[in-house]
């Protein structure tokens, strides 16, 4: 009865097997998109409009949202420094008619570990959300301000990127929509042979390309310019180094 069954299943196997690597190639597609065409560019614009920001003119009266830097005094109302994911690093600021509330953070220090409540301290506020703080000549950044942190998007946006062409090379072999090439009587690439390790090899391109693009201020663009080719050029490698049937 095993047998009979384990039959019949095979040749809808290898059909479902393919259409759901067609459907990761297509959410991963969806992801590369959003990373690189409208997470990227928005994020360059806004670090942009943030440096070249200048300070709030003193005559003006405050506003909810400015383009300019405003220094506004706050009163320290309560601090949160659990780290956890449903709290985090949190500080609850009063005294402002426009931006009192909780500012969030990434971690306890440089200043956050370091408030108590009813201490004053200062914020920088732009377009309506606090910047940083400072206190004594100490300041931390909270998770709203701008970050010059493209090359890592870049990376992770290249990574979704060549993930999907290799889920799209693997669901076109399930389906027998693409032939592999190799010598004369070799067997076809699998998840095994080829996709794990090239999925292992991309990871690492983006890795390698992306964190030292981010230590050296390079521009976002040489990450998808090293490690597109890299990856195709092992790629290739591994491709013809593959020998076991895709449809077993």
């Amino acid at each position: 009865m095993t047998t009979t069954l384990s039959t019949l299943s095979s040749p809808v196997r290898k059909p479902l097997t393919g259409a759901l690597w067609i459907t990761a190639a297509v959410l991963l597609t969806a992801l590369c998109y959003l990373l690189l065409a409208v997470l990227l560019p928005g994020d360059i614009e806004r670090r942009r409009d943030y440096t070249a920001a200048t300070a709030c003119p003193t005559a003006t009266a405050e506003q909810t949202v400015e383009d300019c830097l405003r220094t506004v005094p706050f009163t320290v109302e309560k601090t949160v420094l659990t780290g956890g994911k449903q709290d985090g690093y949190q500080a609850r600021l009063q005294g402002s008619p426009f931006w009192n509330g909780t500012l969030r953070f990434g971690d306890a220090g440089p200043l956050l570990d370091k408030l108590t409540p009813g201490e004053p301290v200062t914020g920088l506020v732009w377009r309506g959300a606090v910047m940083r703080l400072e206190r004594d000549g100490v300041r931390q950044s909270s998770v709203d301000e701008p970050r010059d942190e493209a090359q890592i998007t870049a990376g992770v946006g290249t990574l979704a990127g060549l993930l999907a062409a290799l889920a799209l090379y693997l669901g076109a072999l399930y389906l027998g929509a693409a032939q592999p090439t190799g010598r004369p009587g070799g067997t076809s690439p699998t998840w095994r042979s080829f996709g794990k390790p090239m999925a292992l090899t991309v990871l690492l391109a983006c890795a390698v390309t992306a964190l030292p693009a981010f230590w050296l201020d390079l521009p976002w663009w040489t990450v998808p310019a090293v490690a597109v080719p890299l990856s195709a050029l092992v790629g290739r490698l591994l491709h013809r180094a593959a020998r076991q049937p895709v449809l077993s």
